[in-house]
């Protein structure tokens, strides 16, 4: 047997990922309408209620409980039967201004307490960005197959291929690599249903025939390919009536899936002066060039940021051993062609504007479906010029 690597990804009904819509839908509510808004909006959603708390400082008005229920019912939780209405259920805000002492960090970075157009980051930490030539995509193979099956259960769903879909449901690929080699070792799906669904075995086979056979190239299924399909036998209780949902609690389906390291913040309801989110966005950006550039099959690059503090502490490049330039050309390259400054990354990447509600579900990163800033190869020619006079 060769190596086995297993991640995994849930649709737009489960709870984890409502919470980061709606915390997006509102952060993109408000930059819609004042792009300088400073937004860091958490959210948790239960049982018949929603409460959205965080900080936002803005020169514009939303309402929050509104927006919150329109994102809700077009998720498809609009119905008594699934044990959640948008319609019905209670909406509680607890909103307050950004931090003085955080938005003095922002407003007035170290290197120019004088006050300049420059912006120091929101808050220290580290993010992570990493590419692989596994897919077209430059994402890890076993996320990018998961991502596409929970976003094949959704289209189901809503095109009404297979009208006893209920909103929640994950998906789960576990991919062998063997050599050059790889396949699928195992597939797992849970799909939230009606009661009246049809039975396991019709079951499996509309998956199979609507979902599986949609998404994943035939020549990476065989005879051996493990396929579990609501393993238990039933899923009819699911959403917010069976379970918890917070902001921040999928931070490895927005990401990886687990094959590269995650500094630990979460992506969605901020506004992109925190640098969890646009320094996460860059470091991916970088990485997608290096492997772009045919420098390296896997990259991962780490930033490094002080609160109130303009430029990065550090920037580490890894290439796993299969670099064909050194790392520290690389890095020498990147220092000349990215500026890492948070106001820097945000117009570059041109980051004030309503576009974070479709990345918070089925990932940040590898979306041919959209045109994200961060996921162009704008800057390949520049790079390779940079390294060729590094070396």
């Amino acid at each position: 047997m060769g190596d086995l690597f297993t991640s995994e990804s849930v649709t737009e009904g489960h709870p984890d990922k409502m919470a980061d819509q709606v915390a997006d839908g509102i952060l993109d509510a408000l930059l819609a309408q004042d792009p300088l808004s400073r937004v860091a909006c958490e959210v948790l959603i239960t049982t018949g209620l929603v409460v959205l708390a965080g900080e936002v400082t803005t020169g514009c008005y939303v309402d929050l409980s509104r927006t919150t229920r329109q994102i809700l019912a077009e998720i498809g939780y609009a119905r008594d039967d699934l044990g959640f209405d948008a319609r019905s259920c209670a909406v509680l805000t607890s909103i307050d201004e950004q931090s003085p002492d955080i938005a003095l960090g922002v407003g007035r970075p170290l290197e120019d307490r004088a006050g300049s157009q420059e912006l120091g980051a929101g808050d220290q930490g580290l993010m992570f960005g990493y590419a692989t030539d596994e897919t077209p995509e430059f994402m890890p193979l076993p996320i990018s197959l998961a991502q596409k099956l929970t976003r094949r259960l959704a289209e189901v769903r809503h095109q009404r291929v297979l009208p006893y879909v209920r909103p929640d449901g994950k998906a789960q690929v576990t991919v062998e690599t063997e050599g050059d080699a790889r396949r699928v070792h195992t597939l797992v799906l849970a799909v939230q249903h009606d009661p009246d669904a049809p039975s396991a075995d019709r079951f499996l086979e509309a998956m199979r025939a609507e979902v599986i056979d949609a998404v994943v190239p035939p020549e990476l299924l065989d005879r051996e390919t493990r396929i579990l399909v609501n393993p238990t036998g039933r899923f009819v209780a699911g959403g917010p009536s069976a379970d918890t949902g917070v902001t921040g609690r999928k931070l490895i389906v927005d990401t990886y899936g687990g094959s590269a390291r995650h500094g630990g913040g979460a992506l969605s309801g901020k506004d992109p002066t925190k640098v969890d989110r646009s320094g996460a966005y860059a470091a991916r950006w970088i990485a997608k060039h290096v492997v772009a550039a045919g420098w390296a099959r896997r990259c991962e690059i780490q930033v490094a940021y002080a609160i109130g503090v303009a430029s990065p502490v550090s920037v580490r490049v890894e290439t796993f051993g299969t670099g064909r330039i050194e790392d520290a050309v690389i890095l020498g390259a990147i220092r000349r062609v990215f500026d890492l400054r948070p106001r820097a990354i945000i117009d570059a990447l041109d980051l004030r504007r309503p576009i974070y509600r479709p990345v918070a579900t089925y990932g940040h990163f590898g979306r041919p479906d959209l045109d994200l800033p961060w996921e162009r190869l704008d800057r390949l020619d520049a790079l390779r010029s940079a390294a060729g006079a590094l070396r």
